[in-house]
């Protein structure tokens, strides 16, 4: 009797388990981070139902790389949607792609997280909105930066504690010394490097991390105008796309200038908040610098000093599950996103005309 009591304990734990589990399906693999969900091993609470790429022959290598099995590969989105039926879609092919993916998962009910950021334009930005919202499903859009301690900690002194004041200036870096210069796969270089594929170049792959922080700080407010530069300091390297952009963001009391980049010397991802009454500086992930009228403080911040989700996926799993709600203009958020590839897009007709443009 009592065996079988404890079978029956372990068989009841397997099954909360596999309740618990977010089905997911991959839809394209040509991203360079898409290796953080398929070499995801050692979590439960994600359960990888299947993989989807036009180039099954590096379906093949991955399944081999990553050690899941081939069964899971299809070469058809839509025949691996019926098949596998996933609760959530993770997009991992080119942002291009992102609209497709969007038509193919939202009338079968499908939430879609897609990496950053949400649509080459406003046009396919909008057919993405009203499908998500048509068809009642969570659209989210994934940022390194979502999961910095150092982030939110910023965010709860801005919000919370009123530590720098009001905010004046915001200065964001982000990008590396290039992507070719860092070793990305053939297969990423190939869309991102394109100006359809990917929207542009540096302008794109790191300016949206900017416009991200940024419309979060502002609680979703409008910029009044955006203008931006672009510069070509490789065009053998990148001879279709701009590989360095500067972009102002003006909004009525606060001004955004964010520097991304495929020419920095090394990988970065910072921030600085200028208030009228102090700033802080988060240089990396979990290091923080503040200042105001009481001094300086300057030390480290992890998620056991703040709550914030150190993996995406878990993220995606809970707001499926109903355990929480994206914030209104939360980093993940639809409402954010949009207005992200608005602002890109303004600056993008910045550096074609030269002129500011009004929003």
């Amino acid at each position: 009797m009592r065996t079988l009591l404890i079978i029956l304990l372990i068989l009841q734990t397997f099954s909360d388990t596999a309740a618990q589990q977010l089905r997911v399906a991959v839809a394209g693999i040509d991203h360079g981070h898409v290796g953080w969900i398929l070499g995801r091993k050692d979590k439960t609470d994600i359960q990888l139902a299947g993989v989807y790429s036009a180039d099954t022959g590096l379906a093949k290598r991955y399944a081999k790389r990553y050690g899941f099995s081939e069964d899971l590969i299809y070469a058809d989105l839509g025949k691996m949607l019926d098949a596998v039926k996933p609760q959530a879609v993770l997009a991992f092919g080119s942002v291009y792609s992102h609209l497709s993916v969007v038509e193919a998962c939202a009338p079968r009910g499908i939430h879609v997280m897609v990496e950053k950021p949400l649509a080459v334009s406003q046009e396919h930005a909008q057919k993405m909105e009203a499908l998500a919202k048509k068809h009642s499903i969570h659209l989210l859009t994934n940022y390194e930066t979502s999961w910095y301690p150092s982030v939110a900690k910023s965010f709860q002194l801005v919000q919370d504690s009123n530590y720098v004041g009001q905010v004046r200036k915001v200065v964001i870096h982000d990008g590396h010394q290039g992507p070719k210069e860092i070793g990305c796969s053939p297969e990423f270089l190939a869309w991102l490097t394109d100006p359809v594929l990917n929207g542009g170049g540096a302008l794109t792959d790191f300016g949206c991390y900017g416009a991200n922080l940024m419309t979060f700080l502002m609680k979703g407010e409008k910029p009044l105008a955006v203008t931006a530069v672009t510069r070509h300091f490789k065009p053998a390297v990148y001879p279709k796309v701009d590989d360095d952009a500067t972009i102002i963001v003006d909004y009525a009391d606060a001004q955004c200038i964010i520097q991304a980049s495929w020419n920095w010397p090394f990988n970065r991802k910072d921030m600085e908040i200028y208030g009228d009454k102090g700033y802080i500086m988060a240089p990396d992930r979990y290091n923080l610098v503040q200042r105001n009228a009481f001094g300086t403080v300057a030390g480290k911040v992890t998620a056991t000093d703040i709550p914030v989700y150190e993996d995406p996926f878990l993220y995606l799993a809970d707001v499926v599950n109903g355990k929480i709600r994206p914030e209104a203009y939360g980093l993940y958020a639809l409402a954010n996103n949009l207005l992200v590839v608005k602002i890109l897009e303004a600056a993008r007709e910045s550096v074609r005309t030269g002129k500011q443009v009004k929003l």
